[in-house]
């Protein structure tokens, strides 16, 4: 992947964002729902600060990943990953790496110190907590059973 862009979410880059989030077959239905939910907010409430898109896009302008940060309510300096995502066609080829060291960029520029990013502990999300661990995101905490019956909570935190 040569010529990337990471910009801001545009209103356009819904519908593939959401087959993206469902190509990538690990989220439920209603966890793609509030993938949706989000952007909608994204694109339609002006002037909203709790969540921040962008958008990854290739050479072609094809959408191909996207991460959604936001401010962590009462807190001063953490910051909530909410949700990061890439195409399944270009997975292992940096656009994650790219995405998250863009979103942690951001996260310092608004004078942020610490992330929190939840997944899943189910066997699917090896890969995704792989991934958190490469990055040097620490493991926090661990609970069992927490979305349904052998699904459980892991949360992770890097300081930036």
């Amino acid at each position: 992947m040569s010529a990337m862009a990471i910009r801001p979410f545009q209103k356009e880059d819904l519908q593939s964002l959401v087959a993206l989030v469902e190509a990538t077959q690990v989220f439920r239905e209603e966890e793609v729902a509030v993938a949706r939910e989000l952007m909608e907010i994204v694109a339609e409430v002006e002037d909203q600060k709790d969540y921040v898109i962008a958008t990854y896009v290739d050479e072609k302008n094809t959408v191909r990943g996207y991460y959604c940060v936001g401010h962590t309510p009462m807190t001063e300096t953490t910051y909530d990953l909410y949700w990061i995502a890439v195409d399944p066609q270009v997975h292992g080829k940096g656009v994650g790496k790219q995405l998250l060291h863009h979103c942690e960029e951001y996260v310092r520029q608004q004078g942020g110190k610490l992330i929190i990013a939840e997944t899943s502990s189910m066997e699917k999300y090896n890969k995704t907590r792989l991934f958190y661990e490469h990055h040097h995101y620490t493991e926090a905490s661990r609970i069992e059973d927490y979305y349904a019956p052998g699904d459980g909570l892991v949360v992770y935190f890097k300081y930036i």
